[in-house]
């Protein structure tokens, strides 16, 4: 009975405010003509409307704001001047040091007027391959190669023979190659602990793995109401992510990690999830630092609201399958977790076939529908395509396939005890090493090693004249080791172990020496605030790729130890 009289007292105040509010509007209108009001009305709503479409944009309003005042200061006269000498100084010792060609080599520029003979097109091949400086066959090479055994090569170049004019758009010309990419999602999803309707397809690579995830839950956002769908992922997700949520129209939202274990803040991601969150992103492990992210967590936040989540195994997706059997067992992360929705997976890294190769994994088929694109009404017929390509090339299909029948169980078990126990080894020395540290507790194949007492990247300078080929990275600064089947082999690890013990040492005698060289072009760009300068000199360094100019030679100063090398 005082409830509800409480709740009267309420109402009255409530009905009192409305009173005096239309008392005063009405005050204020009565000297005004309809046409007036009217067009007041108007013009509020419209400005009310720019006013919430400007300050509620995808991209933030500090960010944009940021964004124009850098654009200005690039405006002024001597300013923008100079800023744009210091970016073409750098973009034409990029050149420099990408497209210089060997003595008495030239580019060719349009096509012989008289084909080649095949032999004659083979001299040219293996002199192109004397450009190739780098070893990778002997280890010193992070990540990229992730075998390269010869009787392998020589069983995916024939299976690639065989299969070379073979396109998987035409299923029906070519139904041994739809066989073997269906066996070869079934055989993905056993490993993943997918249930009877799990599903999938093969693609081109982890990016068009990840853009796929992405799309298929845009649309199913999209088909809920939501307008600006959101990727929850943590900042150490990889790149492809931000590529997706370009491409699609979609908003990234990084969420941090905890400083200590490099794993996403769960009870961050849980604060940022809101009617606009499309999907939550796990990676296992991810790129960076080699950290595992807690999955079982993220996917109890998934079910708890509701939403997709992606588990990102690019990387070491055919490493974690095996590491139970051996003997290096891992939390779940894969279909067995209530909650994963989809997963990515790499066949052209730990799966060991040729490049081009990576399989999206969904937990149901409800979900691979939302990624297919069909186009029911177009003049050449119903066209349906599962994912970005059209035609595809069936060689690759057929060669990651053998691949996967090759290595057998067996095969991937011991390489990734070899591979497991090779990167557990260098994070434990490493660890020793007084003026470096290992991030987080890497559970996979990455070490990622950074620094309290002096710039990292006079380090990455030091190991790059002893011919190593590291990993630079940014946010922290820090360099990484991706170990592969090469690194297993002997003495290759004890030389990298040696190596970091020994630049290490030099480095500590004098600490606080300035970086140059590569390493000081890494340390200062992400020290830049105006971003656009860092995607200017990246497209200048993606335009280099595409260069046919003779550029002349430049030899650049680089200290690791406080030695010109």
């Amino acid at each position: 009975m005082a409830s509800h009289s409480a709740l009267e007292v309420y109402k009255e105040m409530v009905l009192l405010y409305l009173e005096e509010g239309r008392r005063q509007v009405n005050s204020r209108c009565v000297d005004m003509e309809p046409w007036q009001i009217i067009g007041a009305t108007v013009i509020t709503t419209l400005g009310a409307v720019w006013i919430k479409g400007f300050v509620f944009q995808q991209e933030s309003l500090p960010s944009r704001i940021k964004k124009l005042c850098f654009r200005l200061i690039r405006k002024i006269p001597f300013v923008g001047a100079n800023i744009q000498s210091q970016l073409n100084k750098a973009l034409v010792d990029m050149s420099a040091s990408l497209c210089t060609l060997k003595e008495g080599m030239s580019y060719t520029k349009q096509l012989p007027s008289k084909g080649l003979s095949q032999s004659q097109v083979l001299d040219k091949i293996r002199e192109y391959e004397t450009l190739n400086d780098v070893q990778w066959e002997k280890g010193c090479v992070s990540g990229a190669v992730y075998w390269g055994d010869k009787s392998l090569t020589n069983l995916l170049v024939k299976v690639y023979g065989d299969f070379a004019w073979s396109n998987p758009l035409h299923p029906d010309i070519f139904p041994g190659v739809r066989k073997m990419e269906a066996e070869v999602v079934r055989m993905a999803c056993t490993l993943f602990h997918g249930g009877p309707n799990s599903c999938g397809t093969v693609t081109s690579g982890g990016t068009e793995s990840i853009l796929m995830a992405c799309k298929a839950y845009r649309d199913m956002a999209y088909e809920r109401g939501v307008k600006y769908p959101e990727i929850l992922a943590p900042v150490s997700v990889h790149a492809a992510f931000d590529k997706a949520a370009h491409y699609f129209g979609m908003k990234l939202v990084h969420v941090a990690l905890d400083k200590n274990t490099m794993q996403v803040d769960v009870k961050a991601m849980k604060r940022a999830i809101n009617k606009n969150t499309a999907m939550l992103v796990c990676s296992t492990p991810q790129f960076p630092h080699g950290i595992m992210d807690p999955v079982e967590e993220v996917a109890k936040l998934a079910v708890r609201y509701n939403v997709p989540m992606h588990v990102d195994a690019c990387l070491g997706g055919f490493l974690i399958v095996f590491m139970a059997k051996a003997g290096y067992p891992l939390s779940p992360f894969d279909f067995r977790v209530k909650g994963v929705t989809s997963i990515s997976a790499d066949t052209h890294k730990y799966g060991y076939a040729p490049k081009g190769s990576s399989v999206i994994l969904y937990s149901d088929t409800k979900y691979r529908h939302y990624q297919y694109f069909v186009a029911p009404d177009w003049q050449g017929g119903i066209y349906a395509s599962p994912s970005v390509a059209g035609s595809r090339p069936g060689g690759i299909i057929a060669a990651c396939w053998a691949t996967m029948m090759h290595m057998g169980e067996d095969g991937y078990v011991n390489a990734t005890k070899k591979i497991i126990s090779t990167a557990r080894r260098i994070q434990k020395e490493v660890n020793k090493i007084k003026g470096v540290f290992v991030f987080g507790e890497p559970e996979v194949s990455v070490v990622a090693i950074g620094s309290n007492d002096f710039d990292i990247f006079r380090l990455s300078n030091a190991l790059t004249t002893k011919g190593w080929n590291l990993n630079t990275l940014q946010y922290p600064s820090s360099i990484h080791i991706c170990c592969t089947v090469l690194h297993t082999q002997s003495g290759v690890a004890d030389r990298f172990i040696r190596d970091v013990k020994e630049q290490v040492a030099i480095i500590m005698k004098n600490p606080k020496e300035k970086t140059t060289g590569m390493g000081a072009i890494y340390g200062m760009a992400q020290s830049i605030p105006d971003r656009s300068m860092v995607t200017e000199i990246s497209r200048g360094f993606l335009d280099c790729l595409y260069s046919t100019e003779v550029a002349k030679s430049n030899t650049s100063h680089m200290n690791g130890n406080g030695k010109a090398h």
